[in-house]
């Protein structure tokens, strides 16, 4: 059974997968890494899950949530290391983050992922997230999708 917590950007198990994610990314967004990589700092994240393997020993997978406007939080920092894709823990994460979001009286979540990331499109889509207008820093970016969904 996997283990899910919630911590916050100093946990160090988050900060390894945030390495292995920027790795994985610094390759998948290519020459734009550099400007997308900025909007990525974990300092400003309070409300971070971490999942563990059925031991309870290694972490295998990580999202964060952040305050977006009044209703909205944004999810930042979603990733499940390689070995581990397609078993499901990236919905786990995904949920755990909406529930928290409720619970801190939010009403809806948004995100941004680039269209180069077929596992995160078909997953923010296997979760009921919609296509919406790029936002904030991502308007002008054609490699940027960003999503809604109401929690």
């Amino acid at each position: 059974m996997l283990k899910i917590i919630r911590t916050k950007s100093e946990n160090k198990d988050f900060i390894n997968l945030v390495k292995e994610l920027d790795a994985y990314l610094k390759i998948t967004d290519g020459e734009e890494h550099e400007f997308y990589n900025q909007f990525n700092k974990i300092d400003v994240l309070k409300n971070v899950v971490v999942i563990y393997d059925d031991q309870g020993k290694i972490a295998v997978g990580c999202g964060a949530i952040k305050k977006f406007d009044e209703v909205s939080v944004e999810i930042k920092r979603m990733f499940v290391s390689s070995e581990k894709r397609g078993m499901g823990i990236a919905k786990k994460i995904i949920t755990e983050l909406e529930i928290w979001a409720k619970e801190l009286g939010y009403k809806s979540c948004v995100l941004e992922t680039g269209k180069r990331q077929l596992e995160a499109l078909k997953l923010y889509e296997k979760c009921n997230y919609k296509i919406i207008p790029n936002y904030g820093q991502y308007k002008e970016m054609d490699n940027s999708i960003c999503f809604f969904k109401t929690v």
